[in-house]
């Protein structure tokens, strides 16, 4: 998931069908939305990126770090401050529904069913050939390049449902804090744990009025319930942000390496080490763990307090905002030593 200047928003998640998908080196989906950030202006054109380098490239390979190999097809949510779109795939056919109104997310299945506004030019034709679709009923993305029971998609138990009645119960008052519960969410999966636990959160406010500017908040750490949304706006002059940022091997990166993934090198950013330390003083120590955890909370009501003061007043010194994650990134810090 990332952000760009421009006020685009791109999050991904795994997704698995009927395809086979493919285990050689071609694009992940965390490429495709760095390519559809550094490339888009609109959420719209960050789209047709995206598809355009999925027809040319594809889709695949390993994106784990380890001799286990984990592959996937992907699903998006691509937003500006105008329109809001989903693309999902499967191999290098693909389906876009614009976002009319309401509230829509993904997670970890195929969510298009029959309202399609863009597509793969042989995504129809494709399905026939493989016996998936008769070429007679409405064409479902969902149930056709997948699995999935469409008709109970949002009354079934799961990650999908359970994030669509979340967002459907705040529907129309949906504020950044909402947001930031719901992705704290465990008893719904949202916010995972175990092998495969959620490693970074993010809450967007995309505002119509182009005054205004977009404002994001990351946490940069694993599980939002113990972590800090930190504001961040795209100014001029922005430094480097090496405390969050991971460290950097060169040509010798395993990664770039053949064959690959022969060792892990350690990627935790300055933060991540501190806050993994802290999540352990949290979760066993329950006198200082609560303070902490008190202190953290603090930190960040008190961060989005000030950025709906700026939304408020249209007004901000950029040259306060240009460290203003920095700064967050620093208290946060010096709560967990």
């Amino acid at each position: 998931m990332g952000a760009n200047e421009h006020g685009v928003c791109i999050g991904n998640e795994a997704v698995w069908g009927r395809e086979e998908i493919c285990d050689d080196e071609a694009l992940l989906g965390m490429d495709l939305v760095r390519l559809g950030l550094e490339r888009a202006d609109t959420a719209e054109k960050a789209l047709a990126v995206i598809v355009d380098l999925l027809e040319k490239y594809g889709q695949g390979g390993n994106c784990m770090e380890s001799h286990m190999v984990f592959t996937y097809h992907n699903s998006f949510l691509i937003a500006d401050r105008k329109e809001a779109w989903v693309l999902e795939t499967s191999g290098k056919y693909w389906a876009a529904e614009k976002v009319e109104g309401g509230v829509r997310n993904i997670s970890n299945q195929l969510s298009i069913t029959t309202k399609i506004d863009r597509e793969h030019p042989e995504l129809k034709e494709y399905a026939k050939s493989k016996g998936w679709w008769d070429g007679e009923k409405e064409f479902d993305f969902a149930a056709t390049y997948s699995y999935v029971n469409t008709a109970r998609m949002t009354t079934s138990r799961g990650r999908y449902c359970e994030g669509y009645k979340l967002l459907n119960k705040h529907k129309g008052s949906i504020t950044s804090e909402i947001m930031m519960q719901i992705l704290r969410d465990k008893e719904s999966g949202i916010n995972m744990e175990g092998g495969f636990m959620t490693t970074g959160s993010m809450v967007s406010v995309l505002p119509q009025q182009p005054n205004l500017p977009c404002i994001h908040f990351f946490t940069g750490t694993p599980d939002p319930a113990r972590s800090v949304f930190k504001p961040f706006i795209f100014v001029p002059n922005i430094t480097q942000l090496l405390k969050t940022s991971s460290p950097t091997f060169g040509h010798d990166d395993p990664v770039k390496k053949q064959p690959r993934f022969q060792n892990k090198p350690d990627r935790r950013h300055e933060l991540y080490k501190k806050h993994e330390s802290a999540a352990v003083v949290m979760e066993t120590i329950e006198g200082q763990g609560k303070e902490m955890l008190k202190e953290i909370q603090e930190l960040e009501k008190q961060k989005i307090s000030e950025m709906e003061s700026i939304l408020q007043n249209a007004c901000f010194d950029i040259n306060q905002v240009v460290n203003l994650f920095s700064q967050c990134v620093e208290e946060e810090l010096k709560i967990y030593s």
